[in-house]
């Protein structure tokens, strides 16, 4: 009976554990809100590989910005209007020594939003600039105020949002305690938590994954013995 006890108590100890485990999990961060930048491809979007400064789109293009809360770019939400340049920019017309790029400018949805903060309705416009203009300058001819931050990424787009920049969201869109980075350091961190585990990964450590499994054989085998001296 005292064996019996005892193996029903390192259950309970067990039931606990794993319970402060699962809880960690669900409330670990699951991505970072920021402002994505896409690249008009026929009637569909391409996450762009490079920033908007670095990028010098020819006429006749169209260039989207997202704002969104995402993981990374594989699960980044595009911009929720076709890149249609002859609509976009209809009312237009070419001109000798300028080009025209079409813009969307998707500032999501009220869940992708900061705390505190409405975003503003989804626009198109028609950005007239120099021949060798950047995808920032472009933006900048017509959406100012930009911001953005030391290492060059887009934070604000016409002053949304008014603060924050690629900052970590935990489970319901709340910006993660003490957390900020760039969607680059999410994915690098991701890539980390794939091959190595650790107590800054935002899942169980190797120390805490080999405690359980501790504590479960020591359940298993005082179960095993109960039960053969009852």
């Amino acid at each position: 009976m005292r064996r019996a006890g005892r193996a029903a108590a390192l259950l309970v100890v067990l039931s606990a554990v794993l319970a402060a485990l699962g809880a960690g999990t669900a409330q670990a961060a699951t991505g970072y809100r920021y402002w994505s930048y896409w690249t008009g491809s026929g009637t569909g979007w391409a996450y762009a590989t490079q920033g908007p400064s670095q990028v010098r789109p020819d006429d006749g293009t169209v260039q989207g910005f997202r704002f969104s809360v995402s993981e990374d770019s594989q699960d980044s939400a595009e911009p929720r209007r076709s890149p249609d340049f002859a609509e976009i920019c209809a009312d237009t017309p070419a001109e000798d020594g300028t080009k025209r790029v079409a813009l969307v400018i998707d500032p999501g949805t009220a869940a992708d939003a900061p705390d505190g903060e409405a975003p503003p309705a989804l626009r198109t416009t028609c950005a007239r600039v120099a021949p060798d203009a950047s995808a920032a300058e472009a933006l900048a001819s017509v959406a100012k105020p930009l911001r953005y931050d030391s290492s060059a990424l887009l934070c604000a787009i016409s002053g949304y949002p008014a603060t924050g920049c690629g900052e970590q969201v935990a489970d319901g869109g709340h910006q993660a305690s003490g957390a900020s980075a760039t969607p680059s350091a999410a994915a690098s961190a991701a890539s980390t938590a794939s091959t190595a585990s650790d107590d800054s990964g935002g899942g169980p450590s190797v120390g805490v994954l080999a405690g359980v499994g501790a504590v479960l054989l020591l359940g298993v085998a005082a179960i095993v013995q109960a039960r053969r001296r009852g």
